[in-house]
This record gives structure tokens, C-alpha cells and sequence, in this order.
């Protein structure tokens, strides 16, 4: 393992901890990737001992700064390219209502068996004597070729001890594409109730992990079966099920979001677009309806669910701000470029879409392609061909009329000092006219016919002409 241990830190580490007759490891990720051949900037140090005063020793060495965070018991700094931790060995025990462990000093040992799967407890010694040396008693390089997460120790007391490792176990799985083993799984399911004593913030951090995957439905299958969904994001869950009346069925919508999401991220690696794609029919049990004669509906879906967001993001500790205006805004447009697609497509039917989602058009095109998931070839062929006819009529819309992230040709200062009035109802009534005729295509998005229909549409209204705008 030696050759992996060639970056400078690690002889620096080797030879303080052996003038101090100190042991010290690498532990964790950092071996994990090394079989994995992953590149890794993240560097957890195990200290035989105090970690945070070894690591202010290191750090005298170094010449740099050392973070020391005494509420967790560990240290850090950043040296050349690498981030690196510093923590004593130590042992756990865990009380029912708590995730927070009673931490006693311990042994490498110790540390290893209170770690979360086996594949991050392999730890590789930096002691002179057996530099380089592999330790792994929980056999996790096997588990590491057998693509296996499984707890060091009975997974149940693992998952119960520590609820959120029921959450990494799903997020590894879905980074890794591993798969989680029987015995893990059964685990999750007899503690899932558990994860409720842990931060809606953590969760939601692991949440975003998986979300951020290659193909995030590994962990939204795992979080499905498991019953976990069904506590963190119900809402979600709620989508399973496929409903029969009069021999008519509907789509299941928690796959299909599921396939949605997993064919958007092969296109895109926005946090926030996945969150539109996995909201995108978010309230479609909500209106859902048989029509006799026609078959299932979810009318005002979009709308619907574009209201039901900001509830969702406050919930799951989510930003609620521009972020979450972004995801809003997919959310209630996810419907209108298939629409497009579908008939015929109108100038003044692009115009208002350009308007309405501005620059996030592209976004909300990658996200409408995504949505196709149907296996029929026929209409796969004709969605798409029809998509690149609406792709095409943006395009030459926006050349033409300007209209994304549009602003008003004539303000609402123009309009009083055109007239001679005090602000409002009437300067609202003109602006909006004037916006409607541009986006019709009755006049141009241009400066000029704005201020003759400005003029028209107040002398309609009663308005005297009184002075001329350039």
C-alpha cells in the first residue's frame, strides 16, 4: 500500500507519530477510494491517542493553520492539495432517544468496529514499523469487489445506534451502485421509525447525495422499499400505485418520476433541475379524477404542484429562496413545450412561454425531453421530431421578437407623464394591454409601436394625451 501513501504528508505524519510514540492511520473514504480508484482530496487521520493535539503538531510542522472543533473531538487542515481530519480513536455507546454518542477513548479496534460499513473501516498504518500495512478485520475489500455495503457489526445495532447510517447505506449504494446487503436492508426496515430522532438538515443532505447520483432511482428504490420514503418525503411516496376503473388504468407516477429523473441526469448535474424533474407530478394524487367515457385526469397538476413546493422545500430544511423559485417555476411550466409539441405551434404561443420562463427556457426543455417515458416507438419518434420544431420556433421567436427576459418598452413612468396622472389602476390596464399586444404579435417589442398603442389604449380609457415620449 505504500505507493499510495506517496504524497508528502503522510512520511510528515509517520515521522512525528513515531517521535511521539503515537500510532497513527489513514482511515475511511480515503482507503476506500484508493481500490475503488477514485481520485480523493479528503483525508481522515486516526490517532492512537489525543487527534486534535497531534494534529497542532502537525500543524507547527506544516507552518499552517489547524481548525480544532471540540464539541466533536476533532481537528483540521488543509495542506497542499489535500483536506485532512484529524480524530482519536475512540468508542461509542448510544442511548435510545439520541443519535449522539457517550464517546469514550479507545483502540484502533475500537474505531474500526464503530465504524458505519465495512468498506470505511479499512485503515492503512502510518507507523514506521508496519508503514503501509493494510488492516482490515472486517473483510471490506472483499465487500469492495463483491460491490456490497454491510454494517462491521450486527446491522441492526449499527442502524439503531446511529439512525442516518440508514441514509448513507442508500446513498453509498446509489454513488457506488452497490448493492445493499439482505441483512442491511432488513435492518433499515425494523429501524426506519428511528430516523425521525435525526435533523431534517442531515437527512436532507444525504437526500441531495443520492439525488446527485448518476442514476439517483438506486436510492429512491432503496428509500422506497425500505420505508424510509414514506417517513422523510412522503409526498413522494404518495405517487406509487396505479388506480383501475372500468378496465382503465394510469401510469405509475412514482416510477415514471423516477425515469424522469434518471433520464435528466444524464444531461444535467443541477441540483435544482433534479428537484424539478422529482416535483415535476408531485400533486398528481392530489387531482387525480375519472371521467366516465375518457379515462384518468390530472387537471391543474402543474399548478397544483408548483403551490405545493415551497411547503416541500420548508419541510426538508430546502433554501427557500431563488432556488427554490427556480424549481416553482419548472414545476408549474413542465407542461406547456409538450403542448407546443403536440399541436400546432403558434408564434404567440412561444412568445408567452419565452416570457414566462425566461432564461431558464433551456432548463425547462431538457426537463420536458426527460419526461418522455414511453416504450411505444411511434410516439417516442413523434414527440421528438415534434420537440425539435418547438427547439427551432424558440429559436427563431427569440431572434426575432427578443422576448426572453423580456422588460417592457414603455414603463409605467412613461404612461404618467404621457398623461399626466398620479399612479394607478390605469397605468396597470395600459402595461398590461401593451404586453399582451407584443406578445400576440399584434405590434412589435419595439419602443416606437408601444408608445402609438400606449396613446390609443388611454384616449380608450379617457385619458387626455398630454405630453409626447421619445
Amino acid at each position: 500500500m505504500k505507493e499510495y501513501l506517496k504524497h508528502p504528508v503522510f512520511n510528515i505524519i509517520s515521522e512525528l507519530s513515531t517521535k511521539l510514540g503515537i500510532e497513527t492511520y489513514v482511515i475511511g473514504g480515503f482507503v476506500r477510494d484508493i481500490f475503488l480508484k477514485r481520485p480523493s482530496k479528503d483525508v481522515d487521520i486516526l490517532v492512537i491517542g489525543n487527534g486534535p493535539g497531534f494534529a497542532l503538531e502537525i500543524g507547527k510542522k506544516l507552518n499552517t493553520n489547524v481548525s480544532v472543533f471540540k464539541n466533536f473531538g476533532t481537528a483540521m487542515l488543509r495542506y497542499q492539495d489535500l483536506e485532512i481530519e484529524f480524530v482519536g480513536a475512540r468508542k461509542e455507546s448510544y442511548r435510545s432517544n439520541s443519535r449522539k454518542p457517550i464517546v469514550e477513548d479507545g483502540s484502533l479496534e475500537d474505531d474500526q468496529k464503530r465504524r458505519d460499513f465495512t468498506i470505511n473501516a479499512m485503515a492503512i498504518s502510518l507507523s514506521k514499523a508496519n508503514y503501509g500495512q493494510l488492516i482490515d478485520p472486517f473483510n471490506g475489500l472483499n465487500d469492495l469487489q463483491d460491490k456490497l455495503i454491510i454494517t462491521p457489526l450486527e446491522a441492526t445495532e449499527t442502524f439503531s445506534d446511529d439512525p442516518l447510517r440508514m441514509m448513507r447505506a442508500v446513498r453509498f449504494a446509489t454513488q457506488l451502485n452497490f448493492k445493499i446487503h439482505q441483512s442491511a436492508i432488513d435492518a433499515i426496515v425494523l429501524n426506519k421509525d428511528r430516523i425521525k430522532i435525526v435533523s431534517k438538515e442531515r437527512i436532507t443532505d444525504e437526500l441531495n447525495k443520492i439525488i446527485l447520483s448518476k442514476k439517483p432511482s438506486i436510492g429512491f428504490n432503496y428509500l422506497f422499499d425500505t420505508g424510509l420514503l414514506h417517513i422523510i418525503f412522503p409526498q413522494l411516496a404518495n405517487l406509487y400505485g396505479v388506480d383501475y376503473i372500468e378496465g382503465k388504468g394510469h401510469k405509475d407516477n412514482f416510477y415514471h418520476t423516477l425515469q424522469v429523473l434518471d433520464n435528466l441526469s444524464k444531461n444535467s448535474g443541477d441540483l435544482w433541475l433534479r428537484w424539478a424533474a422529482i416535483l415535476h407530478d408531485i400533486a398528481k394524487p392530489a387531482t387525480k379524477r375519472f371521467e366516465r367515457g375518457h379515462g384518468w385526469t390530472f387537471h391543474g397538476h402543474e399548478d397544483k404542484g408548483a403551490r405545493m413546493v415551497p411547503k416541500i422545500f420548508a419541510e426538508l430544511k430546502l433554501p427557500l429562496n431563488e432556488k427554490m423559485k427556480y424549481v416553482q417555476k419548472l414545476v408549474l411550466l413542465h407542461l406547456r413545450p409538450i403542448v407546443l409539441a403536440q399541436d400546432i405551434v403558434t408564434d404567440s404561443a412561444v412568445r408567452r412561454l419565452l416570457f414566462e420562463s425566461g432564461d431558464d427556457i433551456d432548463d425547462l426543455m431538457l426537463l420536458c425531453q426527460a419526461d418522455i417515458t414511453t416504450k411505444n416507438e411511434y410516439k417516442i419518434k413523434k414527440y421528438r421530431n415534434n420537440f425539435e420544431l418547438v427547439k427551432q420556433k424558440l429559436k427563431d421567436v427569440e431572434e426575432k421578437d427578443k422576448i426572453r427576459n423580456w422588460q417592457p418598452p414603455v414603463t409605467g413612468d412613461d404612461i404618467i407623464k404621457a398623461f399626466n396622472i398620479k399612479a394607478g389602476p390605469e397605468v396597470g390596464v395600459i402595461k398590461n394591454r401593451i404586453r399582451e399586444a407584443i406578445l400576440e404579435g399584434d405590434i412589435k417589442n419595439d419602443r416606437t409601436e408601444a408608445l402609438a398603442l400606449m396613446k390609443t389604449v388611454g384616449e380608450e380609457i379617457g385619458l387626455n394625451f398630454e405630453q409626447q415620449i421619445n
